[in-house]
């Protein structure tokens, strides 16, 4: 949980040309909020991203928000994931998943459905391509009607259910996600660090062990905020204390 001695980002940092630095948004470069809506970047994440992109090989934040909503609040000049890998951003342009489209119609009507029959307080967050149901601002017992909707409605509609932070999400069923992401960036590296906070992450850091299995060079450092993920913490070389101390981080590696 955590490396003791030598710098684990001293190898990062000694080659830049042929590294990655890879990150979520929320819960790492944003902190949490009771509303997804409301969640904003803090002051000077973006400055500090875009020093990196110019020192390092790849540096690219990878979430499962749309590419417009991290666009929106990040900028244009980054290289932006969005959805898990159904969409993204390459020279200012957005492209999406071949097979994403035929999807649209159907996250549509779940995203009507929800928000026509889900208790008050649920935040249905319509993101294009995936639904996601947010239980922060709603009561506790919504919870369990929340999970049993999304598992019939991933049954009814073929789409894939997926637990995350605070909330329940429903996407296509297709073969994306944080960790397919890194190892598509990481191909030619030899160094590579990915920053997160959530369930989601998980894959990325599996993602990060195959390299490290492969010779490169992985950090997987876990974001210890509000409600943290055991498992990420767990499996992470160093552990940090919320999305201040992860821009602090990232300062280090300018």
């Amino acid at each position: 949980m955590g490396l003791v001695g030598a710098d684990p980002l001293a190898v990062l940092r000694s080659q830049p040309d042929h590294a990655a630095v890879l990150l979520d948004f929320d819960g790492t470069l944003a902190p949490i909020v009771e509303r997804a809506g409301d969640a904003r970047p803090l002051p000077g994440a973006r400055e500090v991203l875009v020093a990196l992109q110019e020192a390092y090989a790849v540096v690219a934040v990878i979430s499962g928000r749309p590419v417009a909503y991290l666009t929106k609040h990040l900028g244009s000049g980054l290289r932006l994931v969005g959805l898990y890998g159904l969409e993204w951003t390459s020279g200012g342009d957005r492209f999406e998943h071949a097979e994403a489209a035929e999807w649209r119609p159907v996250i549509d009507a779940l995203a009507a459905e929800a928000s026509r029959v889900l208790p008050a307080g649920v935040d249905v967050e319509h993101k294009g391509l995936s639904l996601t149901l947010h239980l922060r601002p709603a009561p506790p017992s919504a919870a369990v009607v929340v999970q049993a909707w999304a598992a019939d409605a991933a049954r009814r509609t073929g789409t894939k259910q997926r637990p995350a932070k605070m909330s329940v999400e429903l996407h296509p069923p297709i073969a994306a996600d944080k960790g397919t992401v890194v190892a598509d960036l990481l191909r030619g590296l030899t160094a590579a660090a990915y920053l997160g906070d959530d369930q989601g992450d998980l894959p990325a850091f599996a993602a990060l062990d195959s390299f490290r299995s492969a010779g490169g060079h992985a950090t997987k450092i876990a974001i210890a905020g509000i409600d943290a993920t055991p498992a990420l913490v767990a499996a992470a070389d160093i552990v940090v204390d919320g999305p201040p101390a992860a821009l602090t981080l990232l300062r280090t590696l300018i």
